[in-house]
């Protein structure tokens, strides 16, 4: 099927004769395949000229020239309007009404859900043609499982969360609801649309939806408009023209100023999964059980993106840890982390232990295939690597510098990095380097080394071969304008080092080995295993919230 020219309109009020008449001419030059209401199309109807001219719609004086549809808004429709729906399943030649609460796919395959009225949590109501509906309702249409346009009269609770975008001036924000918002998340429509009783159009940034199970690659977005009245003196906007291609897959990548989902996924409820290793709980940091014997089993197939803790495809993914999205990557607080929200306050009140996480479910980096898919990749971990040294920097003058560390190992799950603030003084004096060291020569490993990527022959350090593990040391700048001292490397903002030690099979890697180093390092032993301090989801939402509004001045993915 080809793309389809669809247009909406907001509340009409019974301005019928103006409003199809101009619909009629903008037809001509555009071609819509049909039209929807968005808001009351009748409205109260009580003046003499309302009833004259919905006398003339009923009787075939005014013409509707295309396919339109149309939902409740916050008016219950007029007695007249119902018998000619009871009778005769439209209005008028042309003239549909959706329902209350309803699904409709029309013949260019464009799947419609509407939930017309205001939410009323005791809903005597079971008339369908009065303007309230209740959660039951709402939940049903969960059921529709997918949309391309969906039509409410209220918004959705949260709409605005994250968007740049403000009201009109003197504007009274619409009511919002929680169980539109649960819809939104589930249905995933390209379009919502919406139509205020406060005369004013507001159209919000796109926002990009959790991938979903059966495409993780895609990234679906939804387009928020709540339309003006229709008005013959107000300049607000009140209709709204747009293409859609309803076989069209989800946009691979964001467009340039959309952002994350201001909504939670409604999560299904499933089986529980399969002990992945401890290691993918809930964004949990690496723990392998190093001090158990290996047993000889059969080898269970890796889990795939439905299954992975890391993967965004997963519908028991811990969003709340999530505190940002990407183009390639995005960033979450770890569970369990190794510091607490005090250890290094005053300057930080938050833990500050990131994950780095790559979308592509792979379990290194140098097997994505496609070269500018993985470079681009590597390209947005370090960019957010380096958002959060400039975050520390400017938050902590100068009194923290970080630890970034990976596991890359072929037969692992989903690489990502693991993000630490570590005492600046401790990085300067080579204490951190000498940490990881020691470390490994009392554990029998061989020596840390250079990467193949430092020299001539491997130039990519995303096509990095073989397994390993990698540290990267990054030390603050050694004075308050900015200026490097004489560190291992000028990285513009501060020094950096990398450590590079070869895993084989030599021996037996523990993949809590950077974690544990730091926590020897750092004084915080008692903290070594992540399982002995899980915090609460309230503490966890907590310390996102305290870092999402540190880091959001450097956080790229905000940027217009």
């Amino acid at each position: 099927m080809m793309a389809s020219k669809i247009v909406v309109l907001g509340n009409v009020n019974c301005e019928l004769q103006d409003v199809f008449t101009k619909l009629a001419k903008l037809h001509v030059r555009q071609s819509f395949s049909f039209a929807i209401v968005a808001g009351d199309l009748f409205g109260d109807c009580s003046t003499d000229q309302q009833l004259k001219e919905m006398t003339a719609l009923l009787s075939g004086s005014i013409i509707v020239p295309l396919p339109t549809y149309f939902t409740l808004g916050s008016k219950r429709l007029p007695a007249r309007v119902i018998e000619q729906i009871e009778a005769n399943d439209e209005v008028c030649p042309n003239l549909y009404f959706l329902g209350k609460r309803g699904t409709l796919k029309t013949s260019e395959g464009i799947r419609i859900v509407a939930l017309g009225g205001n939410l009323e949590e005791a809903s005597k109501s079971t008339d369908k043609y009065h303007p309230e509906y209740t959660e039951s309702d709402a939940r049903t249409l969960i059921g529709a499982h997918h949309a391309d346009i969906l039509l409410t009269h209220q918004w959705p609770k949260g709409i605005r969360s994250g968007s740049k975008i403000d009201l009109p001036e003197d504007a009274t924000p619409p009511q919002e609801t929680q169980c539109i918002a649960d819809i939104v998340s589930a249905l995933k429509p390209r379009y919502h649309f919406s139509s205020t009783d406060g005369g004013f159009f507001y159209e919000r940034e796109p926002f990009f939806h959790l991938p979903t199970e059966d495409n993780p690659d895609a990234k679906p977005l939804t387009r928020f408009i709540s339309l003006a009245p229709y008005s013959k003196t107000s300049k607000q906007k009140w209709m709204y023209a747009f293409t859609l291609d309803p076989k069209a897959p989800p946009p691979l990548s964001v467009p340039p100023g959309a952002t994350a989902s201001p909504f939670s996924v409604i999560a299904t409820k499933r089986k529980p999964l399969p002990d992945q290793n401890a290691s993918f709980n809930r964004f949990a940091p690496t723990d392998d059980h190093h001090h158990q014997r290996p047993r000889k089993r059969t080898r269970a197939p890796p889990p795939g993106p439905e299954q992975c803790f890391f993967c965004l495809s997963n519908p028991n993914i811990a969003t709340h840890l999530i505190t940002s999205i990407g183009n390639e990557a995005y960033l979450t607080t770890a569970k369990g982390p190794l510091p607490t929200s005090k250890t290094f306050a005053p300057s930080l009140n938050f833990p500050g232990h990131m994950l780095i996480i790559p979308f592509n479910h792979t379990p290194t980096l140098s097997s994505i295939t496609d070269t500018p898919s993985r470079q681009t990749t590597y390209s947005e971990m370090n960019k957010y690597r380096t958002a959060l040294h400039s975050m520390l920097q400017s938050r902590t003058k100068g009194s923290l510098g970080a630890v970034t560390w990976e596991v890359n190992r072929t037969s692992g799950i989903h690489i990502h990095w693991q993000f630490l603030p570590v005492p600046a003084d401790l990085v300067k004096r080579g204490l951190v380097e000498a940490a990881f060291k020691v470390e490994a020569e009392n554990l029998k490993y061989p020596k840390f080394e250079l990467p193949i990527s430092s020299s001539n022959m491997q130039p990519d350090p995303s096509a990095e071969p073989g397994d390993f593990f990698r540290i990267w040391i990054w030390g603050p700048p050694a004075d308050a304008e900015g200026n490097d001292g004489d560190g291992n490397g000028d990285v513009g903002w501060g020094t950096e080092k990398t450590l590079f030690l070869p895993l084989s099979d030599d021996f037996r890697f523990d993949l809590q080995f950077g974690r544990r180093v730091m926590a020897k390092l750092m004084g915080l032993e008692k903290r070594i295993n992540w399982r002995d301090d899980v915090q609460s989801i309230e503490e966890e939402e907590a310390d996102a919230a305290a870092f999402k509004e540190a880091f959001k001045e450097f956080d790229f993915t905000l940027e217009e």
